[in-house]
Formats: C-alpha cells, structure tokens, sequence
C-alpha cells in the first residue's frame, strides 16, 4: 500500500474544475506605469518569462501585497506558475494569477503543488490564451482538507529546502563575484618598480598561443557520433568519433548574443580530447595558473570596446589578441587561481557543490510530488493528469 493510500484511507476523491474552486485574474490594475527601475527600490515588478522579476521600482500605487494574501502567478502561454508571497507590481499582460475561493475546501498552496505536476505546455504549440480554454475546465483532485494539509507539509519540506540552498548559492556567488572583482582590479600603473604588485600588462597574442588555424567545422549532418565532445561559442554542441585538440585549453566565444548579455562565461577551460568549431577561439597557455587566471579575468571585464558588430556580435582574432592582460608574480597568480578555483567550484560546478545539491532536492521534490498527487478518478482508474479536458 502506498503512502497515498494510506493517507486516503479508502476516501473517495473529489475530481472539480479548477475554475470552480479558485479566482483568476489578470492583474492589469497592478500594471507599473514607470520604467525607472532600480535595485534600490523595494518593490519587485515581475514579468513573464524566466527573468520573472524584471526590476524594482518605487510607485506606491497599485501594489498587490501577497505577503498578506500570497498567489499563484502563471505564464498563460507556457502554464509555468510560481508561488508569490511578497508585495509586487506587474509588467507583462500574458501574466495571470490564481487565488482560492475557499480555503476551507481547496489550500491554495495544494493548488500550486498540483499544478507543477502539469506539462509546461498544455497544448503543445497552441499559442492562445489557456485560463479560458484550458484552466478553468481542467479536473483538478480535491481530497479532504487534513489530506491536503499533509501533502502540502511533506512537499514544503522539500522546497523549503531547495530555497535555503538556492539562498546560499546566490550568497556564494555574490561572494565569488566580489572576490573576483577584488582580485583581478589592477591599475594600468600597477606595473611601476615602486607598485608593491608589480604587475607587468601584456597583451592576450602575447601570453597565449593561439590555435585557431586548426579549428576544423562540421555540420551537423557530416559528423560521426561518438564520445568527444564537440565545441562551439558557449559550451558543448555535440559529441563526436575524432578529436583535433589533446590536452588543455581555454576557449574564448568569437561570436554570438552572449558576448553581449553574457548570461554564460564567454571563456571556458576543456581537457583532454576535443574537437572545435570555428565559433571558438582556441587558446594554450604555459601553465596551468596562466590559463586560469586569463578565463577568470575575461569573465570579470566588460569586454564591449574590442567587439564588432551589433546584430551579429563578433570577438575577432585580432581584437581578442590585442586584450591587456595584467600579468602578476607567479606566486601571487598562484594564489589568486586558488583562492578563486574554490569559490568557482562550490557555485558554479555541475558535478559538485551546491547546484548539485539543488538538483538532487529538486528531483526528490518531483519524485515524492508525483507520488502523492496521484490521485484515483472517481472511477478508480489511475486518473491522466496530462490529458486535455
């Protein structure tokens, strides 16, 4: 017997349109008027999309304030909803927000949970709005309240979690980012006989040798399958049969948006074999310190002044060889690489540290989430939940 039967105890469950039991609304009076947003501010202005909150701004007026009454507030277009208990404003008109009617029948917060066990898009490459159509109809389970009350608690204990580890890595980070900034700030004058630093500037061409002449692209229709990996300007694009690189290097974006957003790390270190396209600078340095102190530094500058183009941002080889790199004593480099390789690895490493720990959470919250909003339909068949009403 699961854990669900046993909570249910033989009790016949309810099966309601969602529409019946919650409040929908679009929140258009809470729309923020100004675009002068800044960190300063207190109030959040959320929007749809993964950025979710967009900036903060200072307009008292129109506020929701969910930190006295939290909702659920979902993308239309893509279903992805979030939990919302602090005081907000809103941009964007594809967002809505879902509210109990009763909390004494339906928890609110048993909503949220229930809805995270929906695809992210109800209907595949439908593009309409989906309360009206989809929402509102769709068979949501209603167990008693004290059923409801523990799913909610085991499933908070969860995400609870996940927030606390999330918080930690966002600490992690600002510290990382700090230290870094503190780190690698060196004047241009710093390379002086009477500066304590003595740090020489030279040029990327001369600290690094350059291998981009043996870049070899593929398309994708010609390349063999196998378990090399395979690179472009941002990481990983596929895994091939041969390799044209052995041995450790830093890749450096020629091209591409991310030069400007930089939402991932323009350089990145690889090991071992590999093959590169041409949308990667392919950079060998002396030791392993030169070559990590160079990435933390490219991704510490604003490197707008050395890239052309604006539709189609471009880093080319001469721009990117003609980059000032301070060069510090090699005992100082040293230091520096390893104070900064440990803040790296605790937030930034996929196989290690706290994002790890956060997918693990966040899998055991899937795992025991889907187990108990499993519900029987009233005719005791394992209800779809996937399936369009």
């Amino acid at each position: 017997m699961s854990y669900l039967e046993k909570l249910l105890k033989g009790v016949e469950i309810e099966w309601k349109d969602l529409g019946e039991h919650t409040i929908y609304e679009q929140p258009t009076k809470y729309r923020v008027k100004s675009t002068n947003y800044n960190d300063e501010f207190e109030t959040p202005v959320l929007t749809a999309g993964k950025s979710f909150i967009l900036g903060y701004t200072d307009e008292l007026n129109g506020i929701y304030y969910a930190s006295k009454s939290p909702v659920i507030i979902f993308d239309d277009f893509t279903t992805a909803n979030k939990w919302v208990d602090f005081d907000f404003k809103v941009k964007s008109s594809a967002m809505k927000m879902i509210t109990s009617k009763d909390e004494s029948k339906l928890l609110l917060r048993f909503v949220y949970h229930w809805l995270n066990t929906l695809p992210s898009g109800l209907v595949a490459g439908d593009h309409k709005r989906q309360w009206i159509s989809n929402y509102a109809k769709k068979k949501i389970p209603i167990p008693p309240l004290e059923i409801q009350e523990e799913i909610v608690r085991i499933l908070d204990t969860f995400t609870e979690l996940t927030a606390e580890l999330t918080a930690e890595l966002t600490a992690r980070k600002q510290q990382y980012e700090y230290y870094r900034e503190e780190l690698l700030s060196f004047e241009e004058g710093d390379g002086s006989a009477s500066s304590p630093q003595r740090v020489e500037w030279r040029t990327l061409g001369e600290v690094a040798e350059n291998l981009d002449s043996m870049r070899k692209p593929i398309t994708s229709g010609l390349r063999e399958s196998g378990d090399i990996p395979y690179y472009g300007a941002s990481g990983i694009v596929d895994y091939v049969k041969d390799y044209i690189f052995d041995g450790d290097f830093l890749l450096v974006s020629e091209d591409g948006a991310n030069l400007i957003a930089r939402n991932t790390p323009i350089a990145f270190s690889v090991s071992g074999k590999c093959w590169v396209n041409n949308h990667a600078h392919v950079l060998k340095f002396k030791s392993y310190s030169d070559r990590k102190f160079v990435e933390y530094f490219l991704n510490s500058i604003d490197l707008t002044q050395y890239i052309s183009g604006a539709a189609q941002p471009k880093l080319n080889q001469k721009n990117l060889n003609s980059i000032k790199i301070p060069t510090p004593l090699p005992e100082i480099k040293e230091e520096i690489v390893a104070i900064l390789d440990k803040f790296d690895t605790l937030a930034n490493s996929i196989s290690e540290g706290l994002p790890k720990e956060i997918e693990l959470r966040n899998k055991q919250y899937e795992y025991y989430r889907d187990l108990l909003l499993t519900f029987p339909s009233t005719n005791h068949e394992k209800h779809k939940r996937h399936e369009i009403q």
